[in-house]
């Protein structure tokens, strides 16, 4: 009797160790499923893909960005996103990357054959949000490769007004030499630039004719096109040199002793005849502006005093009369900055002559 309820007791036991064997087990393989699933997510899944994407573009390694699958981009893609296909990869370098920090991803879900991963991020500390959508690419081992199912590169048009050279976040630039078309290229059409997204790019402009600054755009959507307009002003030092060479032309005016001048934006006319060679000089020199007109200037109308001396024959009884007298006028031009930096500066109406 003792030995059967010693036997039934050990059986018990034996029952509750095989039970929590049992549960403990449950457990670890839950825990091991767990920890292989946070570990696919952290390391091995499309959102781990896009963050490493990313982490290049911070680390501003822009040549190891252009090599994750599915990043580059052929002219064929290009058009069927409606693109052109002659976009410059000038901006697809590294010193033309902002900073991108604080990457986070926010969601992972499937979509359009592939997975849709959506990351929040600063760029240049503007925050912002991008949706990739990625697709599996063969396997490496027992684990899954991935490619950019849609490229994550995007296309900034950009016009820059009164200036051919930029800098695109402190990349210097010369538009003819990045334009498809070269010189040739129509100074106001835009200029199509491949870039990385996400990305901020800030355009300015410092040359000793022109400035601009402030002016950017963030390229959150991939195979996507943005307009950015970049409208210049004059530097001082322009407007200076503008109103020196407009004072030249107006004083080599003065020296042709008619009432006419050729090409001059002032003059007498008289109905008498003059008696002696009339002597012109500037009485009051105008006060020159430089605005913007397109992808050149212009010289807005602006006030001036030219005065005459003269000696006019009456034809009457032939008297001779001394004239002494201001001669208002109105000065207006345009200005066109030649492929070599400098200005041809046309004052007055087209007709009239060139100040090089």
């Amino acid at each position: 009797m003792e030995r059967a309820r010693r036997s039934a007791s050990r059986r018990a036991r034996l029952g509750a160790d095989l039970a929590l064997l049992a549960v403990v087990g449950l457990m670890l393989v839950a825990a091991l499923g767990a920890g292989g699933a946070t570990l696919y997510q952290q390391f091995y899944g499309p959102s781990a893909f896009v963050v490493r994407y990313l982490d290049l573009l911070s680390s501003g390694r822009a040549a190891d960005a252009l090599r994750v699958p599915g990043v580059a981009i052929d002219r064929e893609t290009l058009e069927e996103a409606g693109i052109a296909p002659t976009a410059s990869e000038a901006m697809l370098r590294r010193s033309a990357l902002a900073p991108l920090t604080d990457v986070e991803v926010e969601s992972e879900k499937p979509a359009e054959g592939g997975t849709a991963v959506t990351v929040s991020y600063r760029a240049s500390g503007h925050e912002g949000t991008s949706t990739f959508l990625i697709e599996q690419d063969g396997w490496a081992g027992v684990t899954p490769n991935w490619r950019f199912r849609t490229s994550p590169l995007a296309v900034v048009d950009l016009t820059v007004r009164g200036s051919d050279r930029f800098a695109v976040n402190g990349f210097e630039v010369d538009r003819r030499q990045v334009s498809a078309a070269g010189v040739d290229a129509a100074p106001l059409d835009p200029l199509p630039l491949l870039v990385f997204t996400p990305g901020l790019y800030s355009v300015s402009v410092e040359t000793p004719i022109a400035t601009a600054s402030g002016h950017g755009v963030l390229a959150d959507t991939p195979l996507a096109e943005t307009p950015l307009d970049v409208q210049t002003t004059p530097t001082d030092e322009f407007v200076e040199v503008v109103q020196q060479r407009v004072e030249e032309f107006l004083t080599q005016c003065t020296t042709q002793e008619v009432l006419q001048p050729t090409a001059c934006p002032f003059g007498l006319r008289v109905t008498n005849r003059i008696a002696s060679p009339p002597k012109w000089s500037i009485a009051q020199q105008p006060t020159v502006t430089v605005v913007p007109d397109g992808a050149q200037w212009q010289i807005p109308p602006t006030d001036a005093v030219a005065h005459v001396d003269v000696e006019i024959r009456s034809l009457f009884d032939g008297s001779i009369d001394p004239v002494s007298e201001d001669v208002p006028f109105r000065l207006n031009g345009t200005i066109v900055i030649l492929p070599d930096g400098s200005a041809s500066i046309r004052v007055g109406s087209p007709d009239e002559p060139t100040i090089d």
